[in-house]
């Protein structure tokens, strides 16, 4: 039997023993796992030590202003960070200066809301340690805001009526207190019917017009009784000034306080001229009652009763008849409605800068 054995030569690599191989594997990982190691624990030894970094607190200020640069004091102004508040809401002082402190470093949202302006936004960022001064944010007015309703009580818009009233002049001069341009004008409290009652008895166009009836009074010899001369003259200026007082107050005064009626014309000037005609002539003998509602005119029928009984007084013996006062009533009646007419189509246009209203049904 022949027994082959191989040479050395014929194993080449396939006749390596595999433990060997891993042998050397392991050699060769352990050596370079160390070279690693020393490589990081030298490197690990040549680097310093970093500190940690310190996050600090920083405040934020800033200024409230308007369109015009003007401040605006007590402006509610909130800090904001992703919806939620980073402090206390605070208010401008009376500089307009507003300041948040003790402030995280980060984004963050102002806004700033003040009665009648619109809530204004600024944004911005924080850092560390910061001191931010905001510029000046301006608030723009509220568009409803610059509509500005004026409400005012009956007695004021009454007031403001009256002055209208007292300006009133015809061709800049005659008194015309008594006629309102307003159709829905506000009733009058009895303090002003007495206040316009004054006026129209004290103004010094009046005393002029009582002087020249009582001239005239005496030129004709009218109410011989008082005589001529001076002292007729005085007397006959005295009376027509008495009537004058008497009537008014009574007329337009007393009893509209009493019965709660407006002893002003209340102008139309709206309509065809046959309604606006029968409508003054109406207005001699009814009047509007501080109700708003249209009734009998008894204020002014009743005054001139009693003015006419009242002068009885003091007109002569022989011009006193109470016949005569209620032929003078009726004489007023028909005196009112001429005056009525004029005051509806003449009047007016010779009244100097006559107050203009919204038409409107009384």
């Amino acid at each position: 039997m022949v027994v082959l054995v191989p040479t050395p030569r014929r194993l080449g690599l396939r006749g390596v023993s595999l433990p060997w191989l891993s042998l050397v594997a392991l050699l060769l990982f352990g050596t370079a796992a160390r070279a690693q190691s020393q490589a990081a624990n030298v490197t690990d030894a040549t680097l310093p030590e970093q500190p940690p970094l310190r996050v600090l607190p920083g405040s934020i200020s800033g200024s409230v202003v308007d369109l015009s640069g003007a401040i605006v004091a007590g402006a509610i102004v909130k800090l904001w960070r992703e919806n939620l508040p980073l402090s206390e809401d605070v208010t401008s002082d009376g500089d307009g200066q507003y300041a948040f402190g003790g402030i995280l470093p980060g984004p963050f949202l102002i806004s700033i809301q003040s009665a009648g302006f619109t809530t204004q936004t600024s944004m911005g960022t924080l850092h560390s340690g910061e001191n931010l001064v905001v510029p000046p944010i301006a608030l723009t007015i509220e568009s409803a805001a610059s509509e500005v309703h004026v409400s005012m009580t009956p007695f004021e818009m009454a007031e403001a009526e009256i002055k209208d009233e007292e300006k009133q002049r015809v061709l800049g001069v005659i008194p015309n207190f008594y006629v309102t341009y307003n159709p829905a004008a506000a009733p009058l409290r009895p303090r002003q019917k007495f206040e316009l009652a004054w006026k129209a008895t004290i103004d010094p166009v009046n005393f002029g017009l009582v002087g020249a009836i009582a001239g005239i009074q005496q030129a004709a010899n009218s109410f011989s009784g008082y005589g001529q001369g001076a002292q007729g003259y005085s007397k006959r200026f005295g009376a027509s000034y008495a009537d004058l007082v008497t009537g008014t107050y009574i007329g337009s005064a007393i009893l509209p306080s009493l019965l709660k009626q407006d002893p002003r014309y209340f102008y139309k000037g709206t309509g065809s001229r046959k309604s606006r005609f029968f409508y003054a002539v109406a207005n001699a003998v009814i009047c509007k009652g501080d109700n708003g509602h249209w009734q009998t005119n008894y204020s002014g029928i009743l005054g001139s009763l009693a003015a006419g009984g009242i002068s009885n007084l003091y007109y002569p013996d022989s011009d006193r008849d109470v016949t005569v006062t209620f032929e003078n009533a009726l004489i007023g009646i028909g005196a009112t409605a001429a005056n009525n007419v004029l005051q509806e189509f003449v009047i007016r246009r010779l009244t100097h800068n006559p107050p203009h209203y919204t038409q409107a049904t009384p």
